[in-house]
C-alpha cells in the first residue's frame, strides 16, 4: 500500500466515526431492512401516485403581461371571442361546401362539449361571402373552437368527445386535423422508456469496460433506478397539489438517473478500492459513505441550490421545473447514502465474482504513480500554457454560434408529420400562409373614451393597422356586445417561431397601437397564444442574467466554503461559464443552424426554446460541481499531505480520472438517449446537457483545471487570515474519518 493510502489515527486511540460513517456501516450491516424499506417506499409512492397523483399540464398564466390582460379584457366583454382557441382543420379534394351537412353537425356537436365557449364555422351562410377561414379554392377551412380553459388540461376522455363530434366529417372522407392547443391535446403521451433503456445499455457497457465486474456494473444502475422511480412517484403526488409542466417528469427522469448513477458509482469505486486494500465489507461501506458520500452530499446540495436559483425568474412554470428536477436529485442522494451501502453489504466480497476483465477500482493495481493519467498530469505540469491555450481555443471555437442565438418558441411546424398538429400546420400554411398558425388578436379597451370620440378612434385604429410591416393582413375591427371593447385579428406574414413574428408583436404593442390611441385614454393589448409566447420570451430574457449571477454566486460561495480558497472558487466559476458557453454554441449550431437537426427528427431549423438556456445553466452548473468537488477534494488531500502543487494535481488526476471519465460517459449517454423523444424541447435539453457534461469532463477537467492549478501553484490555496476565520470547516472527503478494518 502506498503512503497515500496509509491508515490514519493514533495507536491505542479509538478512531472517530462521524454520522455518515455510522450510517454507512449500519446500512451495510442491516442491508435486508434498508433494501426492504426502499422497495416499500418505491411501491408506496407509485401506488399513491396512481391513486391520487396529479396530471401534468402546460396550462400556466403570466399575470401582468399584456397578453394576459388583453385576454382578460376580451373574456369579460366578449366571451365568445375570448378564451383559448384551437383549430379543427378540414381538407378535401373538392370544395368543403359539398359537406355542408357534416360541417353543421360537427359545429353543433363541438358546441355542446363541456368547456366550449363558441365554435365558428368556415362555411358561409346562404347569400353571404366566404369567411377568412375558408381558402380561396374552398378545399381547406378551419373551425375555430374557443374554450374556457386550456384544452391541453382536459385529458384523453375529452379528446374522445372531440373525435366523436367530427366523426361525420371523417366518415365522409374529409381530412380532419387538430391545430393549436387542441393539437397538443391530441399528441401521443410521452414514453421515455426507450430513452431510458438506451441510456442504461450504454451505462452497462461503460461500467463493464471501465471496472471489469458484472456486479459492480449493475449496482449503480439498480440503485439509481430505484431512487429515480421513487422520486417520480413523489413528484406525481406533488403534482396533485400544484401544476407541473408536461416536460417535468421527463426532465426529472433525465437528471435523476444521471446523477443517481454518478453518485452511486463514486461510492462504489471507493468501497471496492477499500476492499482491495483489505478492509471488511461493512467497514468499507462505512468509509465510502464517510468519504465519497460526504462529497456526494455536498454535490447534491449544490445541484439543488442551483435549481433553486431558477426561482429568481419569477415564472412559476420555470421554478417548478427546477423543483421537479430537485426531487429526483434528493432521492438520488438518499439512494447513494443508504441504498448503495446496503447493496454493498448484501454483495460483500462477492463483488468481483463475475468479471469480463481484470477488476479495477480507482487505479490499475501496481500502477499508482506510474500510470497513464499520472504521465498525462506530468505533461500538463511541464507545459501548462499549451494545455490552457488549447482548451480555451477549443471552447472558444465551440462558443462562436452562441453570438447568433435566437430565443423563441418552437411552433408545430417543427414536429413530426405523424402528429396531427403538424399536419394541421402544413394545411393551414398551404391554404392561408404560415402566419395563419399564429394569429394575433388586437384588443382596445375604449371604456374611458367619450362616446363622440369613439368613431374617430376606430378610424384611427383601422388606418394604423393597415399595411403594418410584418403583417399579411388585418381583419375588420369588431365591437363587443357592450360597446366597450374593439378587437381585430392580425395575421403575421411568417410562422409563429419566426423572428419577424416576434418583431411584429413588439411593433404592434410598442408603436402602432399606442400611436393610434394617443391622447384618447384607450388602452391597447396584443393577445393570443403567439403574443403570450412573446411575452414569456421577454420575461425569460430579462431574468437570464440575474439567474446566472445568483447561481454563479451561490456556487462560488459553496466552493469557497468547502475548499477555503478564493482562487479555487473563482477558477471553478469562470471555467464553468466557459464550458456552458461552449455547450450553448453547440446547441445553436445543431438546432438553430440545422447542423444535424434533421437527423434528430427536427423538421428544419428552429429557435432555441426560450427557457432551455436558463434550465441548462442551472442544471449544468450544479452537475459540474460534482466533478469539481471530487477532483479538487483529491487535489486538496494531496496538497495537505505535502505533495506540492504539481504533485497534488498529478495524484488527483490519477485517482479520479477513471471514475470521472466513466461517470461522465454514463451521464452523457443518459442525456443523449433522450434525443429519440418526440418532444423537441426534450431533444434540445438532452443534446445540451450531454454536450455540457462532455465538455466539462474532458476539456475543463483534463485540460483547463490542471493547467490553471499548475500555473497558480501554491497561490491557488491561499486564503486571507480574516476570511479563514469566517469560513466553516467542511471535511469534503472525510480525511479525518476512521479507516478501521
Amino acid at each position: 500500500m502506498s503512503s497515500s493510502r496509509q491508515q490514519t489515527g493514533t495507536a491505542g486511540a479509538r478512531p472517530r466515526q462521524g454520522w455518515l460513517q455510522r450510517t454507512g456501516r449500519w446500512c451495510a450491516r442491516h442491508f435486508v431492512v434498508v433494501i426492504v424499506l426502499w422497495l416499500l417506499a418505491l411501491a408506496g409512492a407509485q401506488i399513491a401516485n396512481r391513486a391520487v397523483g396529479g396530471a401534468y399540464s402546460d396550462d400556466f398564466s403570466l399575470p401582468g403581461t399584456q397578453a394576459q390582460q388583453g385576454r382578460d379584457v376580451l373574456q369579460a366583454h366578449e366571451p365568445a371571442a375570448g378564451g383559448t382557441a384551437g383549430q379543427v382543420v378540414l381538407h378535401d379534394g373538392q370544395p368543403l361546401t359539398a359537406f355542408q351537412a357534416q360541417v353543421s353537425q360537427a359545429v353543433t356537436a363541438l358546441g355542446g362539449l363541456p368547456h366550449v365557449i363558441a365554435v365558428q364555422s368556415p362555411l358561409p351562410a346562404p347569400g353571404q361571402p366566404a369567411p377568412p377561414s375558408l381558402s380561396a379554392d374552398g378545399t381547406t377551412g378551419y373551425l375555430t373552437v374557443r374554450f374556457d380553459t386550456n384544452p391541453t388540461t382536459l385529458g384523453d376522455d375529452y379528446l374522445d368527445g372531440v373525435d366523436g363530434a367530427v366523426a361525420p366529417l371523417r366518415a365522409a372522407g374529409v381530412q380532419v386535423e387538430y391545430g393549436g392547443p387542441l393539437g397538443e391535446l391530441a399528441r401521443p403521451g410521452a414514453d421515455d422508456r426507450s430513452s431510458e433503456l438506451v441510456g442504461f445499455a450504454v451505462a452497462v457497457v461503460v461500467l463493464l469496460v471501465g471496472f471489469g465486474s458484472v456486479i459492480a456494473a449493475g449496482l449503480p444502475l439498480v440503485t439509481a433506478l430505484i431512487a429515480a422511480v421513487a422520486g417520480l412517484g413523489l413528484l406525481g403526488l406533488l403534482a396533485s397539489l400544484t401544476t407541473f409542466a408536461t416536460v417535468a417528469p421527463t426532465l426529472a427522469t433525465m437528471i435523476g438517473l444521471g446523477v443517481g448513477i454518478d453518485y452511486a458509482l463514486f461510492l462504489l469505486t471507493r468501497q471496492r478500492q477499500d476492499l482491495m486494500d483489505g478492509m471488511d465489507p461493512e467497514a468499507a461501506a462505512g468509509h465510502a459513505v464517510a468519504t465519497s458520500g460526504r462529497a456526494v452530499l455536498i454535490s447534491g446540495c449544490t445541484v439543488v441550490i442551483a435549481l433553486a436559483g431558477l426561482s429568481v425568474s419569477g415564472v412559476s412554470f420555470i421554478s417548478k421545473l427546477g423543483v421537479a428536477a430537485a426531487v429526483t436529485v434528493v432521492s438520488a442522494v438518499l439512494g447513494a447514502l443508504t441504498l448503495m451501502p446496503a447493496m454493498m453489504g448484501l454483495i460483500g466480497r462477492r463483488m468481483d465474482r463475475l468479471t469480463v476483465r481484470r477488476p479495477v477500482a480507482e487505479v490499475e493495481p501496481g500502477t499508482e504513480g506510474t500510470g497513464m493519467w499520472h504521465s498525462y498530469a506530468g505533461e500538463v505540469g511541464r507545459r501548462p500554457w499549451w494545455f490552457l491555450v488549447g482548451g480555451l481555443l477549443l471552447t472558444g471555437l465551440l462558443a462562436v454560434p452562441l453570438f447568433s442565438i435566437q430565443l423563441g418558441h418552437i411552433d408545430d411546424g417543427a414536429d413530426r408529420t405523424s402528429f396531427t398538429d403538424r399536419r394541421a400546420f402544413d394545411l393551414m400554411s398551404a391554404a392561408f400562409g404560415p402566419g395563419s398558425n399564429g394569429p394575433l388578436t388586437v384588443v382596445v379597451d375604449q371604456s374611458a373614451v367619450a362616446a363622440d370620440g369613439r368613431a374617430a378612434l376606430q378610424s384611427s385604429l383601422q388606418k394604423a393597422l393597415t399595411g403594418v410591416q410584418g403583417a399579411a393582413g388585418t381583419g375588420p375591427l369588431q365591437t363587443s356586445g357592450d360597446g366597450q371593447v374593439l378587437f381585430a385579428t392580425v395575421t403575421p406574414q411568417d410562422r409563429p417561431q419566426a423572428r419577424s413574428t416576434t418583431e411584429l408583436v413588439d411593433r404592434l404593442s410598442d408603436t402602432v397601437l399606442p400611436g393610434a390611441v394617443a391622447g384618447t385614454g384607450a388602452k391597447t393589448y396584443v393577445t393570443g397564444n403567439t403574443a403570450a409566447q412573446v411575452d414569456f420570451l421577454d420575461i425569460v430574457s430579462s431574468r437570464l442574467v440575474p439567474i446566472i449571477a445568483v447561481v454563479v454566486g451561490l456556487a462560488f460561495l459553496i466552493i469557497l466554503a468547502v475548499f477555503r480558497a478564493p482562487l479555487v472558487a473563482l477558477k471553478a466559476a469562470v471555467l464553468n461559464l466557459v464550458s456552458i458557453g461552449a455547450s450553448y454554441g453547440v446547441l445553436v449550431a445543431v438546432f438553430q443552424w440545422g447542423w444535424g437537426g434533421e437527423a434528430l427528427g427536427v423538421a428544419g431549423t428552429v429557435p432555441i426554446e426560450s427557457y432551455v438556456p436558463m434550465m441548462m445553466f442551472a442544471i449544468v452548473f450544479g452537475l459540474s460541481m460534482d466533478y469539481e468537488i471530487f477532483l479538487l477534494s483529491r487535489v486538496h488531500e494531496a496538497w495537505l499531505r505535502g505533495d506540492g502543487a504539481r504533485g497534488a494535481v498529478a495524484h488527483a488526476l490519477e485517482i479520479t480520472a477513471r471514475v470521472i471519465t466513466c461517470a461522465a460517459l454514463i451521464m452523457v449517454s443518459v442525456f443523449a438517449a433522450f434525443v429519440i423523444s418526440d418532444n423537441i424541447v426534450i431533444k434540445m435539453m438532452g443534446v445540451g446537457l450531454a454536450v455540457s457534461v462532455l465538455i466539462d469532463a474532458t476539456v475543463v477537467r483534463l485540460l483547463l483545471v490542471p493547467a490553471v492549478m499548475t500555473l497558480l501553484g501554491r497561490a491557488v490555496w491561499w486564503t486571507p487570515a480574516w476570511l479563514d476565520r469566517l469560513l466553516p470547516h467542511i471535511d469534503t472527503e472525510g480525511e479525518s474519518v476512521s479507516r478501521e478494518v
